[in-house]
Parts: C-alpha cells; sequence; structure tokens
C-alpha cells in the first residue's frame, strides 16, 4: 500500500549559519531554485552559497567577497 505524505515522518530542519561578512552555510546536500526558474544541486556535506553576487560560480561561494590586500 503506498504511503502517502500524511504518513512519512517530518523532515529534519535545515541548518543555515549567517557569517558577518560572507556567504551563507549550509548543511548539505541542497537543491536552489534560482530567480529563472533552474534548480541546481549540490551534494555536498556543507554548502557556501554567494550572498555578494561577485561569485563567477553562483550561487555557490567563491570567496570573491574577500578584500583583495595590495603587496
Amino acid at each position: 500500500m503506498p504511503t502517502g505524505p500524511e504518513e512519512r515522518p517530518p523532515a529534519p530542519p535545515c541548518r543555515v549559519t549567517v557569517t558577518k561578512e560572507g556567504p551563507l552555510l549550509l548543511d548539505g546536500p541542497v537543491e536552489v531554485a534560482l530567480d529563472d526558474g533552474t534548480v541546481v544541486r549540490s551534494d555536498r556535506f556543507a554548502v557556501a552559497l554567494c550572498t555578494c553576487r561577485r561569485s563567477r560560480t553562483y550561487p555557490w561561494c567563491d570567496t570573491s567577497h574577500r578584500r583583495r590586500t595590495k603587496r
């Protein structure tokens, strides 16, 4: 007999960690729905989502938010 959604145990909450000047850190795996309707997925155990939109791998963080220091 098929199991309906009302019979499934509740999913554990997804933990999101807000960092002061960096990405959002999420416990993975995650699926991210973008504003153009595409869905991207990461199966990693921890995922960093870009919040500055400077990342070349958006929505994933590539640390572009870090300030560059001159030598």
